[in-house]
């Protein structure tokens, strides 16, 4: 993984995709909690790193489905992230050219970046499979130091709701394959599944990934059940949380048991917005309107553009703040423990260092 965002080669970014932490709980809490009121003032003290930004998409330079309908507004959405207390990000990547667009952004942003996602692994490419891998396998090991580095390999894992991209053997086997790499570089996984478990956890722990006591990685955008997250955390890995994490109120009762020391924030941007048709708007009816304008800040039609303006149903890193708050009022913790947590999590997983981390 590098430092910046794109949706299958992630990327560490030091002010923008990066890493943080939570208080443990041994039983779920109610979804309705209210802890005290924040206090606005502490704003500033708020530190976030978004772990799952796809920075590499189009959107973010004013293309979409192949058509320019603004300009080029990067900056100006890298300078909301800022503001909103975003340190750095982890970029990620969906093919072998988006992981290498993914790590030329991480080293110009100072982020950093991840690698390939299940089920666009097998995109054309001359030399088929086993090219592919070893190409990648090339590219990481020459991107393991410095700003920009690789800091995952992922995004990878098993989607069965995708099963038109590839079947459910197929994806198995370049799992292992991708698995293979982790090891072969020692780095954590980024991990992704959908209506998979079982096949998920069985290969991992046929690989070597189980152990209670490691951290072997994150499943991102973590959207599973409460026994779901329960045997993931026991089996050492970290749960990501973003917008479509918190969907439904099922959602919100696995969201409310994930543990102090496994907890992740990240937004997924451009995708996974958080919406008034999402459960999680009674958490976000609470957000103060100072918090609310730099996490979820005003925005227009992609036809209706202005500079400095966000764009409406295109999600931004700004927002990991937003879910935070979210996981504040599911956990019944204050506000700065999850940030600092998810922050300290996010450092510890990806061997990053805070100094690092501005972008």
């Amino acid at each position: 993984m590098l430092r910046a965002p794109s949706r299958c080669a992630r990327i560490l970014q030091p002010t923008l995709r990066t890493t943080h932490s939570l208080h443990t709980r041994a039983m779920p809490v109610t979804v309705m909690a209210r802890p005290a009121e924040v206090d606005t003032s502490l704003l500033k003290n708020l530190k976030y790193i978004d772990i799952g930004v796809n920075l590499t998409d189009p959107v973010f330079r004013g293309k979409y489905h192949g058509k320019k309908k603004h300009e080029d507004d990067l900056e100006h959405m890298l300078e909301r992230a800022r503001k909103a207390g975003v340190k750095s990000m982890i970029i990620t990547g969906t093919s072998l050219r988006e992981s290498r667009e993914a790590l030329k952004l991480a080293k110009e942003l100072g982020n950093s970046p991840n690698f390939i996602h299940v089920s666009n692994l097998l995109i054309f490419f001359k030399g088929g499979p086993d090219a592919y891998l070893q190409a990648l396998d090339e590219l990481i090991a020459g991107n393991l130091k410095g700003k920009g580095r690789v800091v995952a390999l992922g995004e990878c894992g098993l989607d069965y709701d995708r099963l038109h991209f590839a079947s459910q053997e197929v994806q198995q086997k370049h799992f292992r394959s991708q698995l293979s790499l982790a090891k072969k570089h020692q780095l954590p996984l980024f991990l992704h599944s959908r209506a998979a478990h079982g096949d998920f956890v069985r290969i991992l722990r046929e690989e070597g990934f189980g152990d209670a006591s490691g951290k072997f990685g994150v499943v991102h955008s973590f959207t599973g059940s409460l026994a779901e997250a329960a045997e993931l955390m026991t089996m050492g890995f970290h749960l990501s949380i973003n917008g479509c994490s918190l969907k439904t109120e099922e959602n919100l009762k696995a969201a409310a048991t994930i543990r102090s020391d496994r907890i992740l924030l990240e937004t997924d941007a451009p995708w996974c917005s958080m919406t008034g048709g999402h459960a999680s708007k009674e958490q976000l009816s609470s957000l103060p309107q100072a918090m609310r304008d730099l996490y979820l800040a005003p925005s227009v039609k992609p036809e209706s553009f202005v500079a400095g303006k966000a764009v409406k149903g295109r999600n931004e890193p700004c927002a990991t703040g937003a879910v935070a708050w979210a996981m504040h009022k599911l956990l019944n913790v204050p506000l700065e423990k999850v940030a600092e947590k998810a922050f300290k999590n996010t450092l510890d997983l990806f061997g990053l260092e805070e100094d690092e981390l501005d972008f």
